[in-house]
């Protein structure tokens, strides 16, 4: 089993810090780095984040960096290790120009972008964005094809429900053929199904090893249900815990291929010693 590593990059973590933490996680032999997104923050709000009790999304005072951005750079300060969004919150954007991002960054990292996507929690984020918060999963699915068709078509064209594409041309394509792999956020049915229809993988976050059965049971009907099975895709956890050495066998034994952590970067040397404990915890 793979283990991954969320980098939040914000208004504190410096480039050469950045540059660093990314080449500490390669050279420890981590799988990934993924990067979130959230391009604004509120002092209040009454969106309730799904993955805390209070409802609150903390520590991001600072703010977060734009995703493919962050990225890019890392990809440049890397050679192997794979990139991905945390998750990109595709309902939010434009889908021509986040397929033209995630493109480049592929193009640039020599096929090593692994495409998170969610549709999003905070109202408050759209609403500031002039994006509709209603059918916003909807809208995903529909952003998604528009993506693909920019991805494998030499003159793609799409027409949809919540956006028309003219027949056009977008170059370079995506190393990755057909693309990039899609990996799905979110927990309820209608993301599983999503998963189950449009993705290559399943990111689902917050979910001890106790509470994967249920859920990875959901997904295996839903594939099902589409003529897929559970070796079509692949299956992701951030658990939003601290690393603990027992739950990585526990998650292997359910059939996770990566589990990922979120790393704090106040400083290099607290990086080190972060990364050195969960290379230890995680294998051996």
């Amino acid at each position: 089993m793979d283990v991954g590593i969320v980098m939040p990059c914000s208004a504190i973590t410096p480039p050469d810090l950045i540059a660093e933490t990314a080449r500490a996680i390669e050279e420890r032999g981590f799988a990934s780095i993924w990067a979130p997104e959230h391009v604004i923050f509120f002092d209040q709000y009454k969106s309730q984040y799904p993955y805390a009790d209070h409802g609150k999304l903390l520590g991001f005072n600072h703010g977060m960096m734009e995703p493919w951005t962050v990225l890019s750079y890392v990809a440049a300060n890397t050679n192997r290790v794979r990139l991905g969004s945390s998750i990109c919150l595709v309902p939010q954007r434009n889908p021509v120009y986040t397929a033209k991002q995630i493109t480049d960054v592929d193009f640039l990292s020599g096929g090593r972008v692994d495409f998170g996507v969610g549709a999003g929690w905070l109202k408050e984020e759209f609403d500031a964005l002039q994006v509709p918060f209603e059918r916003r999963g909807a809208r995903t699915s529909d952003y998604i094809r528009v993506m693909q068709a920019l991805w494998t078509m030499e003159r793609p064209s799409y027409q949809g429900e919540f956006y028309n594409l003219p027949e056009c041309t977008q170059n370079p394509k995506p190393v990755q053929t057909p693309h990039p792999p899609i990996f799905f956020g979110g927990e309820s049915k209608p993301a599983l199904r999503r998963v189950a229809t449009q993705g290559q993988g399943w990111m689902g976050a917050s979910m001890m090893p106790k509470d994967l059965p249920k859920k990875l049971a959901l997904l295996d009907n839903l594939l099902a249900e589409h003529d897929r099975k559970r070796s079509d895709i692949k299956v992701y956890t951030l658990p939003n815990i601290a690393p603990k050495a027992d739950l990585f066998p526990q998650y292997e034994d359910l059939g996770v291929e990566q589990v990922i952590h979120l790393v704090p970067m106040k400083n290099i040397d607290d990086v080190h010693q972060r990364l050195d404990t969960m290379a230890k915890m995680a294998f051996g």
